[in-house]
Formats: C-alpha cells, structure tokens, sequence
C-alpha cells in the first residue's frame, strides 16, 4: 500500500460525493480501516476519541457507499469518493462543511445538479399534490420530452437577443431535462461517465 500513515498510525481521508464532488467530511483511517474499506466497500475510519475502529453509519444508519478510493501525490492523504445515504454531518446537515469563514456560501454545479436529481426523484416517487414535478409527470413523458424542446429553444433565443435572460433559461433546461432523464430512469451519473469516457477518448495533440 503506497500510504503514509503518521506516527499515530493514521492517514487523514477527505470523504467526497462520487456523484457532485461535494466535500462531505474530513476524517482519520489507520489501515485496518482502509482495509475495511477496500474489502467492504463501505467507509471505515478510526475515532482518535475512542480509540476505536467504526464504520460511517453503523448507528445513524447514514452509510457511505464507497465508489473509489485515491491517494495524493505525496501518498499522505486519502480520498474516499461515495454516494451518501442521508446527512454526512452529525449536525444533520448534508456536510460537515457548511459554515463559511467570509464571503457568501456558494454550490458547484455539481453539488446543484445532485441536490436537483434527490429533490425529482423524490417528487417522482412520492408525487405530493401541488407539485410541478406530479403535474408534468401526470401530463405523460411526450410532454415531459416537449418542455425540454421549449426550454432548448428560449435558452437559444435568449443567448441571441437577451443573453441576460441566459442564465435563467439555461436553468430551466437544466431542471426539466432532469425531469426527462429520471423518467426514464437515466442517472445524472450515466451522462458524467459519457463525457468522461468522450474526454478520456480525445485524441493526444
């Protein structure tokens, strides 16, 4: 294992959403704990509080599915990138770094996209009165499809005659093709790993 562990035994893991790139939390391993990681595929870490081994989740139920596990450049650091079940953070909130030192906090697209997909397909599954999700959904996929032609549309016609409107109807597209990827049960996830996969295949200049 190409790891370098302290004098204490341990190596510090950033957690990382597979799926946003959103920062979930910072913890410690020793290598009983990424080999319970790397065996299990579930975050293992080790608690400098208790001295003790545990696995993200085993009591609040909030279970880390790791995707991948990477090491920096230095081999002094780990990164665990998972897909979350429920908060990360034992405040409740999503991730542990929720607070900002200065300035507004801001979202990646990334994190923006995620937390847009959770939001539709639970709105798809659960189908409260009075959302626009359970009406359009109730309207049939044809109309799903359509309002995504619509959107299309005035992002185009915006970026040409009203590039401050841009933004906005880029937004829409975003939210109403998400609509139209998660009734037909695709991943946001499925078109990442195109492009990347597309990325990967460029040809070397």
């Amino acid at each position: 294992m190409d790891v370098t562990f302290d004098e204490r035994g341990l190596v510090p893991v950033i957690t990382q959403d597979a799926d946003s790139g959103e920062v979930l939390m910072l913890a410690y391993a020793n290598r009983e704990a990424v080999a319970a990681t790397l065996q299990t595929k579930e975050a293992h870490y080790f608690s400098r509080s208790r001295g003790a081994l545990w696995r993200k989740g085993e009591t609040s139920g909030h279970r880390q599915q790791v995707i991948e596990l990477r090491y920096d450049c230095d081999g002094d650091a780990l990164l665990y990138r998972v897909r979350q079940t429920g908060p990360a953070c034992h405040t409740g909130a999503r991730s542990c770094f929720y607070r900002s030192l200065g300035g507004a906090p801001t979202a990646s697209l990334g994190e923006m996209l995620a937390l847009l997909e959770r939001v539709v397909a639970e709105r798809l599954r659960e189908l409260p009165e009075g959302s626009y999700v359970t009406r359009l959904h109730g309207q049939g996929l044809g109309r799903v499809a359509q309002k995504v032609i619509e959107e299309a549309g005035e992002s185009a016609i915006a970026a040409l005659q009203e590039p401050r409107e841009l933004v906005s109807e880029a937004a829409d597209l975003l939210f109403h093709l998400t609509i139209l990827l998660r009734e037909r049960g695709v991943a946001l996830q499925e078109v990442a790993d195109e492009l990347h996969k597309r990325h990967q295949q460029r040809p070397a200049h």
